[in-house]
């Protein structure tokens, strides 16, 4: 691939509890549910992406990217199993402290668009279009939310989603000022000095200059037919609002037959809204328009992240960043 740059508040208190046992990055030892105790799936997806350890799109529902998420905060806090282990993640996660849904106002500019109708699958067709915006509101404030278009509907049953209209969305842009758990976003003047993938977990974790973890976010990576190019990298530039340079020939799947086109910025464009580019031909690390699918699938070798986190990655990273791929 190569590119060119171009608050009420609502508690949630839900009965679903993780299942099983939650599988600790880097072999650290599993963790009971039981450190979970009664916070529910939502609340514990809303305090890790408010903690910068990103669940990815956050649904309300158990899955890997949430288990992960939540293992690699209390193994980055030193937290193992044991007594008092509950207790000692959910203070640190700030649990009962947080205000978990707040109120959003819709204003005229979420809702001025240009929206596209609908963005065609064939490669082509897309190249012809101005630029890839959003399709509708509801996407583009889900984007906004780290949430599921089905979450945002289910808090706010009947809503049209006009401007003007209050939704309850969660509270991940710390909106109501609660400083308890918050990673502040934005440029990093330290930033991360060294950034993994690992391909068995399908994550990402950015390390500063004292191997802390400063983030840390689910990815797709790879297939088998275009494998994660392991070894160590660097960062030589990062991208916003990057176009797409679709080339058949880097892709064992594509039509032959089809010509190279240039697809233009946006958040559906199929690098999304950000390429951090590293010293390997045609890879990056960049984010997606189909957020509900990292962790879940495969890419066609590069790192995809959802479009926020790929953003919170590339106020952290700079020229010269060290990028490790690993098994």
């Amino acid at each position: 691939m190569k590119l060119k740059g171009k608050i009420a508040s609502g508690l949630i208190a839900s009965a679903l509890i993780f299942p099983g046992l939650l599988s600790v990055m880097g072999g650290q030892r599993k963790l009971d549910a039981e450190i979970i105790g009664k916070a529910g799936e939502l609340e514990i997806q809303v305090l890790v992406d408010r903690a910068g350890f990103s669940p990815g799109e956050i649904d309300g529902k158990s899955g890997p990217n949430s288990r992960k998420a939540l293992a690699a905060f209390a193994k980055a806090h030193r937290i193992a199993s044991g007594p008092g282990a509950r207790a000692i993640l959910l203070k640190k996660l700030c649990h009962g402290e947080v205000r978990l849904l707040v109120t959003y106002t819709i204003t005229a500019e979420d809702t001025a668009g240009p929206f596209a109708e609908v963005i065609p699958e064939d490669m082509i067709e897309r190249a012809e279009l101005p630029a890839l915006f959003y399709t509708s509101v509801l996407e583009e404030l889900s984007e906004k939310f780290h949430s599921s278009p089905a979450l945002l509907q289910s808090l706010n049953p009947g809503a049209s989603f006009a401007a003007g209209e209050q939704l309850k969305v969660p509270n991940v842009l710390n909106s109501d000022g609660t400083e308890c758990g918050y990673r502040k976003t934005g440029p990093q003047p330290n930033g991360a000095t060294r950034v993994v993938v690992t391909k068995r977990t399908s994550s990402l974790a950015a390390f500063d200059r004292r191997g802390r973890v400063v983030f840390y976010a689910p990815v797709t990576s790879g297939s088998e037919h275009d494998p994660l190019p392991l070894g160590r990298w660097r960062v030589i530039s990062v991208v916003r609002n990057p176009t797409y340079s679709y080339n058949p020939d880097l892709f064992w799947d594509a039509d032959p037959q089809n010509a190279k086109a240039k697809v233009a910025s946006g958040p559906n464009n199929p690098v999304g809204t950000v390429w951090i580019d590293i010293n390997k031909p045609h890879y990056g690390i960049h984010g997606s328009p189909e957020p509900g699918r990292i962790g879940h699938t495969e890419s066609h070798g590069c790192v995809r992240l959802t479009n926020w986190d790929a953003a919170n990655l590339a106020d952290l990273v700079r020229k010269g960043t060290e990028v490790v791929f690993k098994k």
